[in-house]
């Protein structure tokens, strides 16, 4: 069983006697009304969004994913016929099953396993920075200040220098920025910049830059009609998840700020797989998790589908939950209470079957199986269906270095994000007008001394008497006659005769010496 032009194969339910029952299909023309894919680990979830991804590309529809664990890069090869891929096909009346390689570039935001992602300082924006270094609420106000002195300024924050070099311009003009939007304290400023530096040193430097990801490049389609597949290499990013959060709800914002409006498609013009999406919610304060439900449910009417993939339908809030209308649930475990609580919730969420109890089954499901409920005509969700996913077509598992430096190098983008640029900003911006400051300052000074060019003599300097040694003078901590010194002064001079003059100095002496 193959599905048509307008719908996606995703597998087989089956009967109570386990039998085969009939084909399930995700409707393309809903495809763009998101989806959740979950299940414990090892029961299938990362093949289910290979299959997913493998269908929307041979239907047209460009595709966005993270690969976390490094398998899902072999999307991009060729698949091989195995014992265990054959049997699933025959169970599931896959016929004929066949084997294809997918168009995919690789992306990655360290520029090691892929062509490196770039955003500006000044797109990424105040709240998600904030978020991405954790601040505090005095700290994010800092933040937004600072991005208001750029607009008003003519400061570009482009990559990061940009934005150290601006918050140490208002940190030396804290009274007069404060005196317009409120206090802005020092150690507010020093904290943001430890932040800044931490997050340095965790690969953000390779992250904000130019060239900007541009976002049509994630809309590639070959010649022959199918999506591109663009991977996120996400091992190495997932070290840090606060940044792989970050930036993948920035890609978002990115796509509703840029796309137009198109209503309900036929098809999807981009789906976008949000894999550990747990990593988004965790901690998040309610204005984030506010601005990920907003996006999610107007972004669809821009044609572009939101699929989160996680270990527990928990990880995701409830408003969230309540916008994704293609549900697969692969086995959940129930051995603590919170996991008890996660199948009831799953369950609860699915249309029911009465064949079969869903919070039951749930627990029963074996590896590559899952509860499957998609969007039928008029937008409903279908009775939930126990199913065995059908095989991928492509490689089953990751590829080789040398297998994905080919790939890269063949890449429509070669090229383009593969160098930084960096041009004129606000680092170069602030630089020069302080150093223009300075140069004022030096010559108001030189005004002030006549401008004449006279010097003062420098005796410390002056060169010793014919066959004497001149000693250094001795250090003064001041300019200024100290009380005691002065008190000194005025007794000598009021002792008329030399004797006494030298007793004073010698008594006087020797109490400024014990001090």
């Amino acid at each position: 069983m193959m599905a048509g032009d307008d719908s996606i194969f995703l597998g087989a339910s089956r009967k109570p006697d386990d039998s085969y029952q009939g084909p399930q299909e995700l409707l393309l023309r809903y495809g763009n009304r998101h989806g959740l894919v979950t299940g414990a680990t090892g029961t299938g979830k990362t093949v289910t969004l290979q299959i997913l991804a493998e269908g929307f590309s041979n239907a047209g529809v460009p595709v966005f994913c993270a690969d976390v664990k490094g398998d899902l890069s072999g999307i991009s090869m060729m698949g091989e016929a195995k014992d265990f891929l054959t049997k699933r096909a025959q169970e599931i009346h896959l016929d004929p099953y066949e084997f294809q390689e997918f168009p995919v570039i690789f992306w990655d935001l360290f520029g090691e396993q892929g062509h490196p992602i770039r955003a500006t300082v000044s797109e990424m924006g105040p709240l998600l920075l904030s978020r991405l270094m954790n601040l505090t609420e005095a700290q994010e106000g800092v933040m937004n200040i600072a991005f208001r002195i750029a607009d008003e300024e003519g400061l570009l924050l482009l990559d990061m220098k940009d934005l150290q070099a601006l918050l140490s311009n208002i940190a030396e003009r804290a009274g007069e920025i404060g005196a317009r939007y409120g206090n802005v304290t020092k150690q507010s400023v020093g904290a943001i910049q430890r932040s800044l530096l931490v997050l340095e040193q965790q690969g953000g430097n390779n992250f904000f830059g130019e060239p900007a990801l541009n976002i049509s490049d994630l809309m590639r389609t070959t010649r022959d009609g199918r999506g591109a597949i663009n991977v996120l290499a996400a091992d190495k990013l997932m070290m840090n998840p606060r940044l792989y959060a970050t930036f993948l709800l920035w890609l978002m914002s990115e796509l509703f700020e840029v796309l137009p409006e198109v209503g309900d498609p036929d098809k999807p013009k981009l789906v976008f797989f949000f894999d550990e999406a747990h990593l988004l919610f965790d901690d998040a304060p309610k204005a984030l998790v506010d601005r990920v439900e907003q996006v999610v449910r107007l972004i669809r009417s821009k044609g572009v589908g939101v699929y989160f993939v996680t270990q527990n339908p928990l990880d995701v809030p409830e408003t969230v939950l309540a916008q994704l209308g293609n549900r697969i649930q692969h086995a959940l475990r129930a051995y603590t209470p919170r996991e008890q609580k996660a199948v009831k919730t799953a369950a609860d969420t699915f249309r029911p079957n009465p064949d079969f109890d869903c919070a039951t089954a749930i627990t029963q499901l074996g590896t590559g199986e899952a509860l499957v409920s998609t969007l039928e005509n008029k937008g409903v969700p279908s009775m939930v269906q126990r199913t065995l996913i059908r095989p991928p077509s492509s490689r089953l598992g990751p590829v080789t270095p040398q297998e994905r430096q080919k790939i890269i190098g063949q890449s429509p983008v070669a090229g383009q994000y593969d160098r930084t640029v960096d041009r004129e900003s606000a680092f170069e911006i602030l630089q020069k007008r302080a150093a223009e400051t300075q140069a004022a300052q030096e010559q108001t000074q030189g005004q002030g001394n006549g401008g004449s060019g006279w010097t003062l003599p420098d005796f410390g300097n002056a060169p010793a008497p014919s066959g004497r040694t001149r000693r250094a003078p001795a250090p003064r901590t001041s300019n200024r006659q100290t009380v005691t010194e002065a008190a000194i002064k005025s007794v000598v001079r009021s002792v008329g005769s030399s004797v006494g003059r030298a007793l004073v100095r010698g008594i006087l002496g020797s109490l400024t010496r014990r001090r």
